[in-house]
């Protein structure tokens, strides 16, 4: 009877040492993309397997937007009045894993018009964005994964 209780402790002491090895792998069980109202590109994902201290991510992806001055009857008057941009976006965030799993939202851009502006009388708007090479980073852990591209049009030109 005493070798078997020796032993069965000798078990549980082992899982407990183990079982940290264990909750420590982290992987990306799902991850999608969407453009927010505002034009920004927001990947919601899953991540498991973590342990229990904060992990940060980060974001990045190719941004190619159009933007376009509107007059006050909601038309684009003239062709040469639009600019498209094209340019890398990049944002992160930082969460507290709950029983070892982390389930979020990141956003980047939209990427800015710069120099470009509206003349008199009408106003700039953002008329339609896309976002390509999409990756989100567990930084803290190492671990990278591809997200779907994603695009929005809010304004048809």
């Amino acid at each position: 009877m005493r070798k078997i209780l020796v032993a069965l402790t000798g078990l549980l002491v082992a899982g407990v040492v183990a079982s940290p090895a264990f909750a420590d792998a982290p992987k990306f069980h799902s991850v999608s993309s969407d453009v927010s109202s505002n034009g920004a590109l927001v990947v919601s994902f899953d991540e498991r397997g973590l342990g229990n201290e904060n992990v940060n991510y980060t974001l990045t992806a190719d941004a190619d937007a159009t933007y376009a001055c509107i007059n006050k009857g909601g038309k684009n008057p003239s062709a040469a009045n639009k600019r498209s941009v094209v340019s890398p976006v990049a944002g992160g965030a930082s969460f507290e894993p709950r029983n070892g799993r982390v389930r979020g939202s990141v956003s980047a851009g939209p990427p800015g018009p710069g120099t470009f502006s509206c003349p008199g009388g009408q106003r700039l708007v953002l008329a339609d964005v896309t976002y390509t090479n999409v990756v989100l980073t567990d930084t803290t852990n190492g671990v990278s994964t591809s997200a779907p591209d994603a695009s929005r049009t809010f304004v048809a030109l």
